[in-house]
């Protein structure tokens, strides 16, 4: 429903209370007390059903050539890693790793290892965030456009102790899942394990 001028958005728990002037300049350290004490429970409650929503609003968008969209591209990395028994950090790692494919392309592993940096694994955040750039070994047919060290720039990271996670996904997972004869698990068999997951900040 659209919010009419004057009208204000519910607040998540009907016991809560609006911070009232309508610049932060005004706000006062009471304020913020109040604030940041209703923040951090809307947080842990709200998060990964709004991480879960951005995914979801790509559902039904069309591709650019590939067989299948972005958002089952995602369902599908997700889905072969589950069936390969990694842990359900690694399973929602890959379920999110594209989620910035389309709107910010040319830092999407960035987008991806920010969003969920804080719950998951270093040797996660950094796959996620260098994943596009070792996806490119598999792009050949650039080569000659964009030169051979852009294919090849993975190989500055060659010793690095996730190189050979990273390129693991790429080569097992990421671009692989791109099988429309592949049968998918659906987005709701993910949603418990992404609660979890958005609910227990990573210690390492």
């Amino acid at each position: 429903m659209h919010r009419k001028t004057g009208e204000t958005n519910p607040l998540l728990r009907p016991e809560w209370l609006y911070i009232n002037p309508h610049n932060m300049n005004e706000y006062t350290p009471e304020d913020w007390a109040l604030m940041n004490q209703q923040r951090e429970i809307y947080l842990a409650e709200e998060r990964a059903k709004q991480a879960l929503e951005l995914l979801l609003a790509s559902r039904n968008a069309p591709t650019f050539g590939y067989l299948i969209n972005n958002y089952e591209h995602c369902l599908q990395t997700a889905t072969m890693l589950y069936n390969d028994d990694h842990d359900e950090e690694t399973v929602v790692t890959g379920l999110f790793h594209d989620i910035g494919f389309i709107v910010c392309p040319e830092n999407h592993g960035r987008f991806a290892a920010n969003l969920l940096g804080p719950f998951i694994s270093n040797k996660n955040s950094w796959m996620l965030e260098h994943h596009e750039i070792f996806q490119r070994i598999h792009m050949q047919g650039l080569e000659k456009i964009k030169g051979s060290d852009f294919v090849n720039a993975r190989e500055q990271w060659r010793d690095h102790k996730y190189f050979d996670w990273t390129a693991e996904f790429i080569d097992h997972y990421d671009i692989a899942a791109i099988n429309p004869d592949v049968e998918n698990l659906p987005i709701e068999f993910f949603e418990p394990m992404v609660h979890r997951v958005f609910s227990t900040p990573s210690s390492c």
